[in-house]
């Protein structure tokens, strides 16, 4: 049986609900299921995010270029 990963939200009565189709091979085998906390993520303000763009200014290295853009493709008239 293969690892499986799952994120799931607990409700807000405080019960989490799974419903894991694992297949018919795996049917009758013993699993064991570990609930851990997922990292939370902290929330950009909109002030640090206007920093976090202030630092990126400037720092480009090296030459813009614009690739071939290729051929038109050649079509029929529509009437």
């Amino acid at each position: 049986m293969n690892r499986i990963v799952v994120k799931s939200k607990v409700s807000g009565d405080g019960i989490l609900h799974l419903s894991l189709p694992v297949g018919l091979a795996e049917a009758n085998h013993e699993v064991q299921v570990t609930v851990e906390p997922c990292p939370t993520q902290k929330r950009t303000t909109q002030e640090e995010w206007r920093a976090w763009v202030d630092s990126m200014a400037g720092t480009w290295q090296g030459d813009f270029e614009r690739p071939p853009q290729g051929e038109y493709e050649e079509r029929e008239p529509l009437s």
